[in-house]
């Protein structure tokens, strides 16, 4: 009995210890059976969110699991690149700071024409000799046309692309010294809207007021650094009472209409005023405090200003964090001019930015397609008019 007992074990035992091996056996071969494209999803997205445009490419070849995982994030943090208008003719410049590449692009469109704002990938030009209006997607050529109206001294801008129901063109003009005149226009409209406004505050209005789309509403600063909020759903202006922040010392007296720059950032209105005299000088504006707050980080958030309209993004490959980027390239499109405020200093290394010297109206930041990288790189749907010129990443530092 007791024999029986101790054979069933062993039997036992033995085919215990035989399923542990095939188990092991199993685990093994699944080891071995397991590639690159087996990563997670999470893991993918964790190492390509620090990919430079160029490898991003080319790690969406190697399966169709990478592939869709590198096309997503090269949709979600494309940088703008910066346009450069022509001074004849009709040959624009495109420069892709995070790929450092130029490329060149025929645009007969702007013979004539006065770009006025940027948003989306859209530009909104002015032709004076008609007093045309319209929209111009240079990377599709569509154009959207708008009521003639007379744009001479107004601050411009609007608020989404005109593809959108929700798009708003916002112009405005001083009317006396307390009053303001706004004129609005969706795209279809026969005509565009005009009313005066008065204001508790003065608010000296000119060409050089930056405007900006944020929160539902259009945030502009006077030329002596006030701010003006004109509300869209109840078609309310108010100057807030907010002072002017600190402006860099005798900033008026050399760049009173250069190097002041605003943007939006994630529901935040941001002010840059940059000076040959002193480092850039970064505010935010505190709705709830009633004032500009300095800022001495950006937590991450990358600023592209120019003259005309700025822009901001966060996660951007190939481009520097918590820094401002400049309308300026030097090196022949190696590097270009921006502002590190975790370092406080300018890179390349001496090349702070000369105010006095730059034609704020050359050039303006646009943000391209999504998939514009991955239709440069194959080849597809550009044609002769759009080319590429590549430089190699520059080592300065």
């Amino acid at each position: 009995m007791a024999r029986g007992k101790r054979r069933k074990l062993k039997l036992l035992a033995e085919t215990v210890t035989g399923d542990e091996t095939t188990a092991a056996e199993d685990g093994n071969e699944r080891l071995e059976l397991q590639t690159w494209s087996d990563l997670p999803v999470e893991l993918l997205d964790l190492i390509m969110s620090g990919l430079p445009p160029g490898d991003n490419i080319r790690a969406s070849v190697v399966c169709k699991r990478w592939h869709k995982v590198a096309v997503s994030l090269r949709a979600l943090y494309q940088s703008p690149w910066l346009m450069y208008f022509p001074k004849g003719g009709n040959l624009c410049e495109l420069y892709d700071p995070s790929g450092r590449k130029i490329y060149p692009l025929e645009l007969p469109e702007l013979r004539g024409s006065r770009v006025c704002y940027t948003k989306d990938g859209w530009l909104l030009l002015y032709r004076p000799r008609n007093n045309s209006v319209f929209f111009l997607n240079p990377f599709t050529r569509e154009m959207i046309s708008l009521p003639n109206f007379q744009l001479t001294a107004q601050g411009v801008a609007f608020s989404c692309a005109p593809t959108s129901t929700d798009c708003v063109v916002f112009t405005l003009t001083q009317d006396g010294p307390l009053g303001v005149t706004i004129s609005t226009c969706h795209p279809g409209e026969s005509e565009w809207t005009t009313v005066d406004h008065p204001s508790r505050l003065p608010f000296v209005s000119s060409f050089w007021d930056k405007v900006v789309f944020c929160n539902g509403a259009f945030y502009c600063l006077s030329l002596t650094g006030w701010v003006g909020v004109y509300y869209l759903p109840t078609q309310y202006w108010k100057v807030l009472a907010v002072s002017p922040p600190r402006f860099p010392d005798n900033f008026f007296a050399k760049h009173w209409w250069k190097g002041k720059y605003m943007t939006e950032n994630n529901g935040n209105v941001l002010l840059i005023f940059a000076s040959n005299s002193e480092n850039p000088v970064v505010y935010k504006l505190d709705r709830s405090a009633l004032e500009w707050k300095e800022l001495v980080t950006l937590h991450g958030v990358t600023m592209f200003v120019s003259f005309l309209s700025s822009h901001s993004g966060i996660g951007l490959p190939g481009i520097t964090a918590n820094s401002v980027y400049f309308p300026k390239v030097r090196f022949f499109g190696k590097r270009c001019i921006s502002y590190s405020l975790d370092d406080y200093r300018y890179y390349p290394r001496n090349q702070q930015y000369n105010w006095s010297e730059e034609d704020p109206f050359e050039s303006i930041w646009i943000q391209p397609p999504q998939d514009l990288l991955t239709d440069l790189d194959s080849g597809v749907g550009l044609g002769p008019r759009f080319s590429q010129m590549e430089f190699a990443p520059s080592t300065e530092v």
